[in-house]
């Protein structure tokens, strides 16, 4: 049980640790936005009391000094400055790697803690140093508005099974200052119906510190939706010192709501002491308990109905069961076309309208599932903000990231494959693109470059753009690059587009300098790999003096596809039907015309092809008039001839084994409805070829 809840408080940890770092960028451009500080500190509270809770001492420990800070920064008794910001993120990656258990450098940690200690003024610690068991006597008469407050807590039963600890509650109280702690144990049923698990307990505190009311919210940030808390002020540590009469046990009993009026004064009509009169009465711990069992039964029972909606809408499901679900629902759907298949073979009506009827509910099961996995792509697009603040300091540039779009959602797996080449690209741009901030105001440029960083849906695709404002690229440059890595011929008369795209050749470079961040002509080739393994494509614009815009292409899933299916030589293929524009026909007359080269002429417009039988060596006659359908590929149109086009089918993708790893122009597999395999063919590798054929 123990373990389960170590798992989940790692897993909400890291969110928070995400959502820490986005605050703290935030907050350095925005230091006085009170909002963002409680922000930070609310996630930093909560780090370390779960990780108390749950037996992360290490990172409780490490934590409390930060959140320290962030409690004066919060008072207004420090400000928020660009050396602050930079430690705090320093302390979010160690406190991410004490989560992790890996690469943890324990010098660098305590190195991290003296850097916070000293940010903290020095009538700080006086105050923290005062005894947790301190006499409220004994407080000094120099305390600063040393307020005092009755706190009540009443925890739901079940609070144990939280993780959550009602000492480690009252010990954090304690330490704000000097408290007297009253325990009622009223509630506690027999031995025989004890629950050892259950909380029978609740309490009453009277906690006189300077703290203020906010550091006791603070403590109880956990557990505030499990409990009834109540914090009232009853002195405000202002009063003269001639002021020392405090009300009556009785006009105190009835303040805090455990006795009515008319009782009191029915009470005060006897003749024996107050304190008798309500023990042998019997009022009060009656009317106590069934006052507090009508709220808690009330109060809790409207927290559950709340909690039961918010189970019902948001479930945290581990990720392999999701892996799991898709893989069974492809499976479905090729049980489902086999059966579609079978039905209109048989001329069954009934069956027929069966068939019909689970291919509905497959394809919406289907949408269900593959939605299930996706996640707005700004869970990736947050993490560069870091990235550009880090690096822009390390090459003294001024650098802004923007973002667009961060809502689009897409397949968690590709967020995934897409981090890497992401990271590629905007460190290409800070490095590369954008100007030191003498060299942009010379142009009459801002000082401060920007990045865009936008991502949009487009199809059954999504379309990423990282673009910048700085000096493009040098077309000769890598021209004359081109020429001496023996890439191109010197007399080649290339497009635009052609020379940038020699950037993404292997070991390909145009910096002069090898630094940190760039120049080995290591990382585009990488990337365009990457990208082209995710079934997507890319494309680059630039401008001299003006910038560049790179853009990505890539499928919004990498399980399920619709595609085309084609047939050659009697075996079926299957290509993306989101990169097909049209299928056109290529008679004898067409490849006559052509004069020995794939070309086509296709309402004016040159077409290069490759002819697949050529490629996967079929060398038997082909029908007399063929297939060329016509894909678009880095914004330039390619065909691939095929004998016949069957139409649209569902692709559930399957990875080839081991064996045909080295196969080219092949990317996976599916089943058809006949239980047969259909390759599905990969449109990058073969689009190359069809584009060197044309040269």
């Amino acid at each position: 049980m123990l373990d389960q809840q170590r798992e989940v408080y790692k897993e909400e940890a890291r969110e928070l640790l995400s959502e820490l770092e986005d605050s703290l960028l935030e907050l350095e451009e925005s230091p006085e936005d009170s909002e963002l500080v409680a922000k930070v500190f609310r996630a930093m509270h909560t780090i370390k009391g779960s990780g108390a809770m749950f037996g992360f001492d290490d990172i409780a420990a490490f934590t409390h000094e930060v959140e320290t800070v962030f409690d004066l920064v919060r008072n207004g008794e420090i400000s928020v400055t660009k050396k602050l910001i930079s430690l705090s993120l320093e302390a979010r990656d160690h406190i991410r790697s004490l989560l992790e258990g890996n690469d943890i450098d324990l010098t660098k940690g305590a190195a991290l803690v003296k850097s916070f200690q000293a940010l903290v003024p020095s009538k700080t610690p006086a105050v923290e140093e005062t005894p947790r068991t301190l006499p409220a006597e004994n407080l000094s008469a120099n305390s600063e508005a040393a307020a005092t407050y009755r706190i009540r807590l009443h925890l739901v039963e079940n609070i144990i099974f939280t993780g959550t600890r009602p000492d480690a509650l009252l010990r954090e109280l304690s330490e704000l200052g000097a408290c007297k702690v009253v325990a009622h144990t009223h509630e506690v049923p027999l031995l025989a119906d004890i629950n050892p698990e259950n909380c029978y307990t609740h309490w009453d505190i009277v906690l006189t510190s300077t703290r203020g009311v906010n550091s006791i919210k603070d403590v109880f940030i956990f557990v505030e939706d499990d409990a009834e808390l109540k914090i009232d002020l009853i002195d405000d540590g202002l009063s003269s010192d001639d002021e020392l009469d405090y009300k009556r046990i009785g006009e105190i009993l009835l303040d805090r709501g455990d006795i009515s009026k008319e009782e009191l004064e029915a009470i005060l009509s006897q003749n024996k002491p107050i304190g008798q009169k309500l023990i042998d009465a019997k009022k009060v711990p009656q009317e106590k308990i069934d006052a507090a069992l009508n709220e808690q039964e009330m109060v809790r029972a409207a927290r559950q109905q709340r909690q039961a909606q918010d189970s019902a809408s948001s479930v945290r499901v581990p990720a392999e069961r999701l892996d799991l679900l898709v893989n069974m629902v492809g499976e479905l759907v090729t049980v489902q076309a086999r059966l579609s298949q079978a039905a209109a073979s048989r001329d069954d009506s009934d069956l027929m309208a069966i068939a019909e009827e689970v291919e509905r509910l497959t394809g919406e099961l289907r949408d269900n599932s593959l939605n299930m996995r996706m996640l707005p792509i700004g869970t990736t697009f947050s993490k560069f903000k870091r990235l550009v603040r880090d690096l822009s300091g390390e090459l003294g540039k001024k650098i802004e990231l923007k973002t667009v779009g961060a809502e689009t959602e897409i397949d968690k797996t590709v967020i995934e494959k897409l981090n890497d080449p992401l990271v590629h690209l905007i460190r290409n741009s800070l490095d590369h693109g954008i100007e030191m901030p003498e060299v942009r105001r010379q142009a009459g440029k801002p000082e401060t470059g920007t990045v865009l960083l936008s991502a949009a849906h487009s199809g059954d695709s999504v379309e990423i753009t990282i673009e910048d404002d700085g000096k493009g690229l040098d077309r000769e440059a890598i021209l004359a690059k081109g020429i001496e890595k023996g890439l191109i011929s010197a007399d080649a008369h290339l497009s635009d587009d052609e020379v940038f795209n020699l950037i993404f050749a292997a070991g390909f470079s145009t910096a002069k300098v090898v630094t940190g961040v760039s120049g080995r002509g290591v990382g585009m080739d990488v990337v365009k790999r990457a990208i082209e393994a995710l079934r997507g494509s890319i494309a680059i614009d630039s401008r001299a003096g003006k910038g560049s815009v790179i853009t990505i292409r890539i499928p919004l899933t990498l399980a399920i596809i619709e595609s085309l299916l084609v047939s050659i030589d009697g075996d079926a293929y299957a290509l993306p039907l989101s990169i097909i524009e049209e299928c056109v026909e290529l008679t004898a007359m067409d490849i006559t015309n052509a004069h020995g080269r794939n070309l086509i002429n296709v309402r004016g417009q040159i077409v290069p092809y490759i002819s697949l039988r050529e490629e996967f060596g079929i060398f038997d006659a082909p029908p007399t008039i063929q297939q060329v359908v016509i894909t678009h590929h880095n914004h330039i149109r390619v065909g691939f001839v095929v004998d016949q086009v069957i139409g649209q089918h569902q692709s559930v993708i399957k990875t080839l084994g081991r064996m045909c790893k080295d196969v080219q122009c092949v990317s996976g597999a599916t089943i058809l409805g006949d239980g047969n395999v259909a390759l599905i063919l990969d449109s990058n590798q073969l689009a190359k070829k069809a584009e060197q054929m044309a040269e």
